[in-house]
């Protein structure tokens, strides 16, 4: 199906509740180091329920490892800093949904290096940003109901 993607994560409970949403749409999760807790974290685990031993999951030093090992793979960048909406995406099985820490989005290194790949969710201008679990499982939702109704 699809690969979520978290650089940096910073909070064990956004974490655990991604790890649940990746299992229930048979996503594979990739955490990027360095991780703002330990993945023994006593939280992570709590956020996560049961689920975290079962969550396909893949550990990366760097965010550049994760591309080299996957150098045909489509990466989506999701950030704020774009107009492109994340359903106006052709989706693929295999796809990388990519988000960045909760405080700070993604590397600026990392945008710079694809524009083209930037998506976004749109909000009005009272807020700055979603919960990154809430920003994942709307753009992983997304993914998975294009993927099952073609």
């Amino acid at each position: 199906m699809l690969q979520v993607v978290l650089v940096e994560p910073e909070i064990p409970p956004n974490t655990g509740n991604i790890a649940r949403l990746c299992l229930a749409t048979d996503a594979t999760l990739h955490l990027v180091r360095p991780l703002g807790f330990s993945i023994d974290d006593k939280a992570l685990r709590r956020a996560g329920l049961d689920y975290w031993k079962e969550t396909r999951g893949v550990l990366w030093d760097s965010y550049e490892e994760l591309r080299a090992a996957h150098p045909e793979g489509r990466f989506w960048l999701l950030t704020t800093k774009t107009d492109r909406i994340y359903h106006t995406a052709r989706f693929e099985p295999g796809d990388f949904l990519v988000f960045g820490r909760e405080t700070r989005g993604l590397p600026e290194f990392v945008l710079a290096a694809h524009p083209e790949a930037q998506l976004t969710i749109p909000m009005t201008s009272k807020t700055r940003s979603l919960n990154l679990a809430t920003a994942v499982a709307i753009v992983l939702f997304e993914g998975v109901r294009q993927l099952q109704t073609r």
